[in-house]
């Protein structure tokens, strides 16, 4: 008889990185809010040195401004960093979108299973699942696309991206119908090998975030 797997607990200052990140991401700690080593510490259950070496990571990532003896202050999404992001997925999107087109039925068969996934967040009331669902959407077309490199440059927007997909639904509620309707259109003219209609569809698609989170952002 094989002997129990034993699953070693996380190290604490992992465990406050999760945890923080996590809620900065899905704006249960929203921009502009102060959190102190203190109530974290209690939140997570650690002591108060894990807290700052986990503050440091998240602060190196842009997510918080930590400030000594005060805490660490929730960083907002910035126009800038609105405008920065939209702009590398519109250059990384598009060559994608074009060399995938016509689509292959493995992608098709992943992109309508995530398709799925986004109807059942959204029925749900899930914004957080919702947003990692939609991007990961756009993530399958970028690594079908065959290139390594502007998949990994792709990947290092994760963070930023669902952070602003839950504040682009936060700020609209509508944009959530708008986001499956629109992956429908563009699953269709990437399955058509509409390479046309697609570039149009994700000009359209990705640019839009700029709008809605504008108001939203400092």
């Amino acid at each position: 008889m094989d002997a129990p797997t034993v699953v070693k607990p996380l190290p604490a200052a992992e465990r406050v990185y999760t945890h923080v990140k996590q809620a900065v991401l899905d704006r249960r700690y929203e921009g502009g809010i102060l959190l102190s080593e203190g109530e974290l510490a209690e939140a997570v259950g650690v002591s108060r040195t894990p807290v700052r070496e986990a503050l440091l990571r998240l602060e190196a990532e842009g997510l918080l401004k930590l400030y000594p003896k005060k805490g660490a202050l929730v960083l907002p999404v910035s126009a800038q960093e609105i405008a920065d992001v939209v702009e590398t997925r519109l250059l990384v999107e598009r060559h994608a979108a074009a060399k995938v087109a016509p689509a292959s039925p493995q992608l098709v068969a992943r992109l309508e299973e995530l398709l799925e996934e986004q109807r059942g967040h959204a029925a749900a009331g899930d914004l957080a699942a919702f947003a990692v669902a939609d991007r990961c959407f756009h993530a399958e077309i970028v690594r079908a696309a065959g290139n390594r490199i502007l998949a990994q440059l792709y990947d290092q927007l994760r963070d930023r991206q669902l952070r602003m997909g839950v504040a682009t639904m936060h700020a609209d509620p509508g944009r959530i119908a708008k986001n499956i309707a629109e992956h429908t259109e563009l699953l269709g003219a990437l399955r058509a090998g509409d390479t046309g209609a697609a570039l149009a569809l994700v000009e359209q698609h990705v640019s839009w975030v700029k709008f809605i989170v504008r108001g939203d952002s400092a």
